[in-house]
């Protein structure tokens, strides 16, 4: 009996757990090969025979995608798969059109295969787009399931670009266990804001195995969505976030789209910061495209620990990188806090740029003067570190959503920033969850 010949499109995440959960023990398919794209240095691998199960038993190559025609007649490739987010819809479809055109069906696949059940509730926290504040959401979140008395567990989006063997299963309650699991930039900036306030992070590769192991600790599992991805438990609550600063990506966006029609809450964040208009806007779409969801306004309020070093000084602003680099934002947290406390002027990294940092800007060229924290591997961190040391700034300003400097050596002055949600208005999102799970208060 022939096999399909199947060949999956990722990014080091969805790809890995659509494998994960649907193809690896099943006989009437043949996984040919991954694709690598969005993320450095990923291709080239090879999807290990440790994880890839008794069908698999010399692993699965990972290929770059900008060879995918090829791949498709080499491999005789039946159909691909796409597994990634944070593409615009037109994005997808030249992506299919290149399949097609090669002689491969093209397929996506839904929350019936691929979304775990879980034996505890679980509440989601997923975006529109990267960039919209899932992680202040989710610590908004968790803060109150906390305080109605309940143990949460965080699982968050894989991010695993180490060695995958060893990243089956992450736990990460503290500092120790980020620099055992040789965490990057990117994996700390997710994992840092919930270890702060002694919440559990799970992350890794295999994220049934992931669930069976948090629930034993958990009453409530709060998936902290990656990218726009959907979730990959089934939620009982589905929190999406949006971004009137974008206003239009909530339509226009794989799989934001599919987050924000699904959700049974919209928060609409940055409203405090977004042109009326805009806010008005993402709140019409929710109407139409999702009637059955509650709609909340929140605020993005941003915080600084010395703001007093910023007045009249000249800055560097670092901001979180995936929300700048293929999240597409033209500023973060840093430059909106430089702008506040009054920075005398933006120091241009571009011409401090060092290495990798420097083809960085060559692909996102929108960026500017801003330097995105890029630390995927070793050698870029160290590029980062030099790139900042290498500047004429007066003050570093961390725009990151963890502590960079905990990874590099900043041989300057340096403020540190982030955001925090606030409801604005009624409801608030704080009343709105006490409803949906019944909490106390």
């Amino acid at each position: 009996m022939h096999r399909e010949r199947i060949l999956i499109l990722g990014a080091a995440g969805r790809d890995f757990h659509n494998f994960n959960v649907f193809f690896r023990d099943n006989a009437d398919f043949e996984v040919v090969g991954f694709t690598a794209a969005q993320i450095p240095g990923i291709d080239g691998r090879r999807y290990p025979k440790e994880l890839s199960g008794a069908l698999y038993p010399e692993g699965i190559d990972i290929y770059p995608e900008a060879e995918l025609e090829r791949l498709i007649r080499d491999l005789k490739v039946d159909r691909a798969v796409f597994a990634y987010s944070d593409l615009s819809h037109e994005q997808v479809m030249h992506l299919g059109a290149r399949v097609l055109a090669a002689g491969a069906d093209y397929s996506l696949m839904g929350l019936n295969r691929t979304a775990l059940k879980s034996t505890k509730p679980v509440v989601a926290v997923c975006a529109v787009r990267t960039g919209c504040g899932k992680s202040q959401t989710t610590r908004y979140v968790a803060r109150l399931l906390k305080a109605a008395g309940k143990k949460v567990v965080a699982v968050r989006h894989p991010m695993p670009y180490g060695d995958l063997t060893k990243q089956r299963v992450q736990r990460l309650a503290t500092y120790e266990d980020l620099a055992a699991s040789d965490c990057t930039i990117e994996e700390r900036e997710e994992y840092e804001s919930h270890i702060d306030e002694g919440t559990v992070v799970f992350a890794g590769v295999d994220y049934e195995a992931i669930l069976r192991q948090a629930e034993k600790e958990a009453d409530i599992i709060l998936w902290d969505g990656g990218n726009n991805d959907t979730p990959f438990y089934a939620p009982d609550l589905w929190i999406t976030v949006a971004d009137p600063l974008r206003a239009g990506h909530e339509a226009s966006y794989f799989p934001g789209e599919v987050n924000f029609r699904a959700a049974d809450i919209v928060v609409v964040n940055k409203a405090n910061t977004a042109r009326p208009e805009d806010v008005e806007s993402v709140i019409a779409n929710a109407r139409e495209l999702n009637p059955k969801a509650t709609v909340i306004l929140a605020a993005s309020e941003v915080v600084v620990d010395r703001p007093a070093l910023i007045g009249g000084r000249r800055v560097l602003v670092i901001e979180d990188g995936p929300t700048i680099t293929h999240g597409g934002m033209p500023y973060g947290a840093g430059k909106v806090a430089a702008d506040k406390f009054g920075a005398a002027a933006l120091v241009d990294a571009r011409p401090f740029a060092r290495g990798s940092i420097r083809a960085t800007y060559e692909k996102h060229p929108h960026i500017g003067a801003l330097l995105p924290a890029m630390g995927y591997y070793p050698e870029q961190v160290r590029e980062l570190e030099e790139t900042i040391n290498a500047s004429d700034a007066d003050v570093v300003l961390i725009g990151t959503p963890f502590d960079l400097g905990r990874l590099v050596r900043i041989d300057k002055p340096t403020a540190k920033v982030g955001y925090e949600l606030v409801d604005m208005g009624a409801p608030t999102l704080a009343d709105e969850l006490k409803r949906r799970l019944k909490l106390p208060g």
